[in-house]
């Protein structure tokens, strides 16, 4: 996901450590400018603008769909990331979810805010879902390998916890999403071989270093552009109910 320059820019850096450490490889990019990456032989760049209401970091799924779709095992990177090493070719992907993963209540009465957890807590309810068994992933870097078709059912499940979450307020991380799909389609999250990839790349987290809006129609843009989405977001619920 590459919306915006600071991020179109990271991509361009990732492009670029991919190129020199695994140029085999294939980076998949949705952008508000795909055409910003033309220069760039080993990106494929579709055109996205932002789905999720208070933040785009559910729209991952929208990526991660696109690349199965393509390839049957799918490493999933935030853009402002470096490769540091060669990306090594001998590793075995298990089907279903590989990635850093802890207890999901755990995790969620540390870094989430209470209201967040209200909603999880509820939604889990009616969508049978146990939270007690569900695990929190850690979104940065993580695998997807197909597994029969489990793999499109987590990305229907994924689809509808977010619509679902995000149209009553949620604002936390995909992280706590993708563990209650995975949840709901019985996957176990597996940890063989992400601690490789994590040795071999640096997450410096840009998200923590973005410059606010300064000027009054840039906050104002921003603001419209919440309640667009928000609105489509209902008239979407209404014509597919949730």
């Amino acid at each position: 996901m590459a919306l915006r320059s600071p991020y179109r820019l990271h991509a361009k850096n990732l492009a670029e450590d991919l190129n020199k450490y695994a140029p085999k490889k294939t980076l998949i990019i949705f952008s508000d400018e795909p055409d910003d990456f033309k220069n760039y032989p080993n990106i494929l760049a579709f055109k996205h603008h932002q789905k999720g209401i208070p933040h785009c970091w559910n729209d991952r799924r929208f990526v991660v769909e696109k690349a199965l779709s393509i390839c049957p095992v799918v490493i999933h990177i935030d853009a402002d990331t470096r490769i540091l090493a060669s990306i090594p070719e001998n590793i075995e992907w298990q089907p279903g979810i590989t990635a850093m993963h802890g207890d999901l209540l755990e995790q969620a009465n540390k870094w989430m805010f209470p209201p967040d957890i209200k909603l999880m807590q509820k939604w889990a309810s009616k969508l049978d879902i146990s939270l007690e068994k569900a695990s929190w992933i850690k979104e940065s870097l993580y695998i997807i390998t197909k597994d029969e078709g489990r793999e499109i059912e987590f990305l229907k499940q994924w689809d509808i916890i977010t619509r679902t979450l995000e149209l009553k307020g949620y604002t936390s991380s995909d992280g706590y999403c993708m563990g209650m799909a995975a949840q709901k389609v019985g996957w176990t999250v597996k940890d063989n071989g992400w601690d490789t990839l994590d040795k071999i790349t640096d997450h410096f987290y840009a998200s923590g270093q973005a410059i606010k809006p300064r000027y009054f129609w840039n906050k104002l843009q921003r603001k419209l552009n919440y309640y667009y989405r928000l609105i489509q977001g209902w008239l979407i619920a209404l014509n597919d109910p949730i």
